[in-house]
């Protein structure tokens, strides 16, 4: 801890690069673990491997049985930020977040583009799928199997791993 400290009180540019496993303190399953959303029980039994309920196609294909799975193993309102700092990372403080992956904080209708909070959407969960007033499906900002990654975010975050004096 003494050696991390000096380090932290010595660097002036600092990246902190994280995935999935660094929420698991604030109780939210990461991927591959044990009991990740890929080892769990649940995942044994469901008739789809996650990798395919978290496609694009799978989203297109069978909506209402996505967000039956995408809200009741992604989406996790009550997490708070634990030590050290998890992916609730606006919340723990920190000042600049590429979420490459995107966020279920955010959501947007696909037919007209409005947007819609964790909130709004968590009024649809076990409702079936989320519509806009529009009637367009309102899709979660994530990153889903089989789609790209934001071009710009990648280039931003890229950016600021070499600028960096400290990388964790």
């Amino acid at each position: 801890q003494q050696k991390l400290r000096e380090l932290l009180e010595n660097s002036s540019h600092i990246v902190f690069f994280g995935g999935a496993g660094v929420s698991t303190e604030s109780n939210i399953p990461d991927f591959r673990s044990e009991d990740g959303l890929y080892g769990s029980k649940q995942a044994k039994t469901n008739p789809y491997p996650p990798e395919t309920m978290l496609s694009h196609s799978f989203f297109k294909r069978h909506t209402e049985q996505f967000f039956e799975y995408y809200f009741d193993r992604m989406v996790y309102p009550q997490a708070k930020p634990m030590l050290p700092i998890d992916g609730l990372h606006q919340q723990a403080g920190s000042k600049r977040v590429y979420e490459l992956h995107g966020s279920v904080l955010r959501n947007h209708c696909i037919r007209c583009g409005a947007s819609y909070s964790l909130e709004q959407m968590l009024e649809y969960k076990g409702k079936g799928v989320p519509r806009c007033s529009c009637g367009g499906i309102i899709k979660p900002d994530v990153v889903l199997y089989e789609e790209s990654l934001d071009s710009d975010l990648l280039e931003g975050a890229v950016r600021y791993i070499m600028a960096a004096d400290l990388l964790i």
